[in-house]
């Protein structure tokens, strides 16, 4: 019994200062140590006036909303579906980083957003975690059929579903990926479109990056990875990879895509590497890349109020409010 339990408590990834995944596939998240706390919604942040609720979307998946201080009754502003980061091991729609981010996205974007509470890798099958984040958007927009039953009165009142976009950072990016992909092969429902993307520091592998096998991003994958993947062609991960669609069927018209230049966690080429192949892919649409000077990674999460995360929501912001 002891020789069991040894094999059990065994340490098969430790990625501190995060999470520790054990033998017997319990995940150990480091959150009390990284000062990561949930909060409550609140009526009026008293820095930014935006209104915040939770709601339960299904059994398994729940969001916080947010709606932007003065909108005029008959105001419909533009919608946003955001995906938390956490490398798809981590993270919480109910954070304060990600609670307080969100509230200054919105207030500068004049938008409403729904930031979903996910289920994680690697305790869920990542089919399984994507499936969550489609639910989402599909509920999302179900506001648009007239005999959808217990809508939600934000949306309903105040969203306008023909400017729908979906945002992501770090692991939510992957999630932006899989989701725009999804959306050019399937439709939503009631044929809603997706306007547009954005992809912040997105957690994605491109073999032709450089020691791209030495990355932190890299071992973390082959962590969660499904067993039935090919690893880094996977393309769920690697968006270039001959097993995936290509590119052109992306199921939006704009994307935006950031990095940080000293990111530590995801190779800042990551980003260049993407923007190329949608160029090259045939897609449609526009697209918009930039690397932050100087800055780590979705540095503006961690501190929206630097002049530089200021900078990034603004542009973010205009990209949303763009007709």
């Amino acid at each position: 019994m002891a020789t069991s339990d040894n094999n059990n408590n065994e340490v098969i990834f430790d990625f501190q200062p995060y999470y520790r995944v054990y033998k017997d596939g319990r995940v150990e998240r480091f959150y009390e140590q990284l000062g990561a706390v949930e909060v409550p919604p609140s009526l009026e942040d008293p820095a930014t006036g935006v209104s915040s609720k939770d709601v339960n979307i299904t059994h398994h998946v729940s969001a916080r909303l947010y709606l932007p201080k003065n909108n005029a009754p008959d105001q419909k502003l533009p919608i946003l579906v955001y995906y938390h980061g956490g490398g798809l091991v981590l993270g919480s729609a109910f954070f304060k980083v990600e609670h307080g981010y969100l509230n200054h996205l919105v207030s500068e974007s004049n938008c409403i957003a729904i930031s979903v509470n996910y289920r994680l890798a690697p305790e869920h099958d990542l089919s399984t975690l994507y499936q969550d984040c489609w639910d989402a958007l599909q509920w999302v927009a179900s506001h648009v059929v007239a005999t959808t039953v217990n809508k939600e009165p934000w949306i309903e009142n105040h969203g306008d579903l023909n400017r729908l976009f979906v945002a992501g950072d770090s692991g939510g990016g992957n999630i932006v990926f899989n989701m725009v992909m999804r959306a050019g092969r399937e439709s939503l429902i009631g044929d809603v479109k997706l306007v547009g993307a954005i992809l912040s520091c997105p957690f994605l592998l491109i073999p032709a990056v450089e020691n791209i096998e030495h990355t932190l991003s890299y071992k973390l994958w082959n962590i969660i990875c499904p067993p039935s993947e090919p690893g880094i062609d996977s393309p769920m991960v690697n968006p270039v990879s001959e097993k995936g669609p290509s590119l052109s069927m992306i199921g939006c018209s704009r994307i935006f895509v950031f990095t940080g230049e000293k990111d530590e966690l995801v190779p800042k080429e990551i980003g260049t590497k993407f923007v190329e192949a949608v160029k090259k892919s045939g897609w449609k649409g526009e697209i918009e890349f930039i690397e932050v000077e100087s800055e780590g990674h979705c540095f503006q999460c961690v501190n929206p109020e630097t002049e530089k995360a200021k900078d990034l929501i603004k542009r973010m912001a205009s990209l949303i409010q763009r007709k």
